[in-house]
């Protein structure tokens, strides 16, 4: 939480050096990308400390270890990141300089470091006895997911075949598919307009730690008004569904991406992909509401019959 807070100090910093400072780099404002991956850390960190505290007994001592860790991790990580944007470089796949590739290393190490961290804590919710089985259930699957959307990242320093064809290239990996980075990109993220771009697909999983627990918790509230939600089998269900829709989702834009086509102009094979995801979806959660379900809770106790009074008595 100390780290998220010093995340969101620093966000505030970026965002006036997004417009006091001109310097641009790949096309973009120079502190973007520390105002986004200090926001992102922020969110990471807060989603990564509550979850934490949903582990008991010797579990918990060691998650606080594990959320040191990810803590001193992420700390590295966006000191290179701001230091970079501070010299004006480009921090990710950077080896234009030994300095540069140093700190382009450090940084890959780091992210490897808080993903076997992340990967331990998910092992730990696995084995953690929780006592609501439908938020129980969005915690699991959310930061299964997460962990696929954060292995994504790892697909982007993979060198394509024109680095491949130099004989000493200086930049090694990218963003983009099909297309240089730095062109035309959608608002704020900037992912790419003309091509494919990974960073769809990292960013829809990483965010399956809120975006599943925040649904059970909406199921929850619309419990109140729902007496069908008020079921823990139809909330588990349908969390479930959710959770497979967001990792469907996933692995198609991701899948979108490797073959070079932008998030924003999907041809005939992703639409139809996307449609079927769809028509699963839709087709699980009428199966999570309408299938019988039986509720886990401790049934109402039954009252004794007061005795019968007498006539005589009246």
């Amino acid at each position: 939480m100390v780290v998220a807070g010093l995340m969101a100090a620093l966000a505030l910093f970026a965002a006036v050096g997004i417009f006091a400072d001109d310097r641009t780099l790949l096309g973009v404002p120079i502190w973007l990308k520390p105002f986004k991956f200090s926001l992102s850390i922020a969110v990471y960190g807060t989603t990564i400390a509550w979850m934490l505290g949903l582990l008991a007994g010797r579990r918990s001592r060691f998650g606080w270890w594990l959320g040191t860790v990810v803590a001193g991790a992420m700390l590295i990580e966006i000191a290179v990141i701001v230091g970079q944007a501070a010299r004006g470089r480009q921090s990710h796949f950077n080896f234009q300089t030994p300095l540069d590739g140093v700190l382009y290393n450090v940084m890959g190490a780091t992210i490897a470091t808080a993903w076997v961290a992340t990967l331990i804590l998910a092992i730990l919710l696995l084995m953690q006895r929780m006592p609501d089985r439908a938020n129980a259930l969005a915690v699991r699957l959310g930061i299964i997911v997460a962990l696929v959307g954060m292995a994504v990242g790892f697909l982007m320093t993979l060198p394509t075949d024109a680095k491949l064809a130099q004989d000493d290239p200086t930049i090694i990996g990218a963003h983009s598919v099909g297309v240089a980075d730095g062109g035309p990109g959608l608002p704020l993220v900037n992912w790419s307009t003309t091509g494919g771009d990974l960073r769809a697909g990292h960013f829809i999983g990483m965010h399956a730690l809120q975006a599943l627990p925040l649904f059970a918790l909406a199921l929850t509230l619309l419990a109140r008004r729902f007496a069908r939600l008020r079921n823990d089998r139809v909330r588990t269900r349908l969390t479930g569904v959710a959770g497979l829709f967001h990792g469907g989702l996933t692995v198609l834009v991701t899948w979108q991406a490797l073959r070079g086509q932008s998030l924003v102009h999907p041809d005939a094979l992703t639409l139809a992909a996307a449609g079927a995801l769809l028509v699963a979806t839709a087709a699980g959660a009428a199966w999570a509401v309408t299938a019988p379900a039986r509720s886990t809770g401790s049934p109402e106790p039954v009252r004794p019959a007061a005795p019968a009074v007498p006539v005589e008595a009246v």
